[in-house]
């Protein structure tokens, strides 16, 4: 049985991982014949935000901690994740990507990504593995290795941070899947376009499969 290692950046779309795309993709790797394992970084979270009204909220947070709400406390620090144990990596999306797991959401193109995050990407990009990214993940995935071909959707910022990273933005809608042949790097927009939960779930599934394709 195929092995999916799964990257969370904490609970919820504004400061974390982004529950649907979290989840859904959970769903995919279990409803498709794979098994996966959650990870996340024992660190704090960048800010806490009140899901209801978008403020900031005067409390400190862990990003594995607040990761564990999604895995059900199936969940293991970043660090002891080893690239020899699993088939594939993936990472929802989620503000979390660009806030605990890097700074994209305050340095853009110079920011900087947490170390077992980065070591994670290049371990199993070096041993030729499959990686996935969702949402705004795949920026994360861009400022690690540089050259690639990545989607966000159509958002022009987040297209021109991408390729000021050194990557390659292809427009798409909702459910596509770029396929970066050469660096077996695949993307999907979700919740960077305005999708329902039916259209995560389209991404979700492609995004899985595809993967799957190539193991």
């Amino acid at each position: 049985m195929k092995k999916f290692a799964v990257v969370l950046a904490g609970c919820g779309v504004f400061d974390g991982a982004e529950i649907h795309e979290a989840t859904l993709t959970m769903l995919e790797i279990k409803s498709q014949g794979a098994d996966y394992q959650c990870f996340a970084p024992d660190i704090p979270q960048h800010h806490v935000i009140n899901h209801l009204n978008g403020e900031e909220t005067k409390e400190s947070r862990n990003v594995l901690v607040e990761s564990a709400r999604i895995a059900r406390g199936n969940i293991k620090e970043l660090s002891k994740l080893n690239s020899d144990d699993f088939d594939a990596l993936i990472f929802p999306g989620g503000f979390g990507v660009a806030k605990n797991l890097s700074t994209i959401a305050f340095e853009g193109e110079n920011a900087k990504v947490n170390q077992d995050v980065e070591k994670v990407v290049k371990s199993f990009y070096g041993q030729k593995k499959p990686i996935g990214a969702l949402c705004l993940s795949p920026a994360l995935i861009a400022k690690i290795i540089g050259d690639v071909q990545v989607t966000i959707g159509n958002d022009k910022e987040a297209i021109e941070t991408i390729e000021k990273m050194g990557g390659t933005h292809i427009e798409t809608t909702h459910g596509d899947v770029v396929y970066d042949e050469e660096n077996n790097l695949f993307t999907t927009p979700c919740y960077m376009l305005d999708a329902d939960i039916i259209q995560i779930h389209d991404g979700a599934y492609n995004i899985v499969d595809a993967m799957l394709g190539v193991m």
